[in-house]
């Protein structure tokens, strides 16, 4: 003990010993004790009730060890045994009820346990479902922010980026207004250059091309205008003679004119004064002319057959022929050839025949 009082008790006590002496000081104080709560107690009792024997040996005990100083802070009983196995042959009953009630109660624990792990694994699943469930909520509702919020940083990056584009754009057009002021501005020097340079080849061309062209226009101008004039004089030269060649022309045509009609008016005053035989000798005169003009497309004929009846001829046929002509020579000339006397009519007569022999070529032996 730590008390001075105590300490001073211990120190008078054990002042001087080793440990082994405090030890075997102690441990015969705790064995007189304990023989004395022996004999206070039955076997059963101390076999069955260790606990209270043990606690019976503190309380005991206590005062004299602490009256040396010194405080039983544990003591515990190892075991309990004896030499003629009485306490072995009063345990076996104990040790068979012990081991069946052990039996009872783990099978009673196993089914408890069995029951309660059920219960707990019930509980587990449904504390792992509700886990799940909510981990799952908490998933998708963290799935739905960040959905939300990838939407809203790609808005905020899609307007960056035009913000972006935008303002190069406008960068980019302030850069080619200035690229096409620049340009404008050399196209405007340029230009200059290219008029003092126009100017200057205008004046070149005066001097070494345009007064040497329009000396030699003037001068083709010139014999043009020569040429011209002699064409044109020509011109009216030859117009002149054919019209002097022409009228000329026109003089003859009017002179054989007036000279046909004067002897067309005399021949008619002739014909009017001879009268109807004078009218007749001309239509005789005109009528080997109609025979040959008649008979022209009968010359490329190699030969006419003429076919007569049986109490036909040919001799009837030209006899018929020759009776059909007056009355032919009647429709086209409007003159009557049995009214004209034998005389006039003679020659006629023979002409017509001589025409008829013409159209007869051959003639076919058979009566049919």
């Amino acid at each position: 003990m730590t008390e001075k009082e105590l300490l001073a008790v211990a120190c008078e006590q054990f002042l001087g010993k080793n440990v082994q002496d405090v030890k075997n000081v102690v441990l015969q104080t705790l064995e007189g004790h304990l023989r004395s709560i022996l004999g206070t107690l039955t076997v059963e009792q101390i076999y069955q009730d260790r606990d209270q024997f043990a606690k019976l040996v503190r309380e005991v005990a206590a005062p004299d060890v602490g009256r040396m100083g010194i405080e039983i802070l544990s003591f515990t009983i190892k075991d309990v045994y004896d030499k003629v196995d009485y306490l072995s042959s009063l345990g076996k009953t104990q040790i068979a009820a012990v081991q069946r009630d052990a039996d009872i109660g783990v099978a009673e624990a196993e089914r408890d346990a069995g029951i309660r792990e059920a219960e707990c694994k019930k509980e587990m699943l449904d504390v792992k479902f509700m886990a799940d469930t909510k981990i799952a909520d908490s998933k998708r509702a963290f799935e739905l922010q960040k959905a939300a919020f990838t939407e809203e940083v790609n808005i905020k990056t899609a307007e960056a980026q035009l913000a972006y584009e935008l303002q190069s754009a406008r960068e980019q057009q302030k850069i080619r207004q200035e690229e096409i002021e620049i340009e404008v501005v050399e196209r405007k020097k340029q230009i200059e250059v290219e008029e003092k340079e126009v100017v200057r080849m205008e004046k070149e061309l005066v001097a070494t091309v345009k007064q040497p062209a329009e000396a030699e226009a003037y001068r083709i101008q010139q014999i043009a205008e020569g040429e011209k004039l002699k064409q044109i004089l020509l011109a009216q030269a030859e117009a002149e003679k054919i019209r002097k060649i022409g009228e000329a022309e026109a003089f003859v045509i009017e002179a054989v004119g007036m000279a046909e009609a004067e002897g067309l008016k005399l021949k008619a005053e002739a014909l009017q004064k001879y009268g109807e035989a004078a009218q007749l000798a001309l239509v005789l005169d005109a009528l080997p002319e109609i025979a040959a003009k008649v008979s022209a497309p009968l010359s490329k004929v190699d030969e006419i057959v003429i076919l007569s009846g049986e109490k036909g001829s040919s001799m009837s046929d030209v006899n018929r022929l020759l009776a059909e002509v007056p009355a032919s020579v009647r429709a086209i000339t409007g003159v009557d050839l049995t009214k004209v006397s034998w005389a006039l009519a003679m020659p006629a007569a023979l002409r017509a025949q001589g025409l008829a022999w013409k159209l007869l070529v051959s003639q076919e032996a058979s009566p049919s």
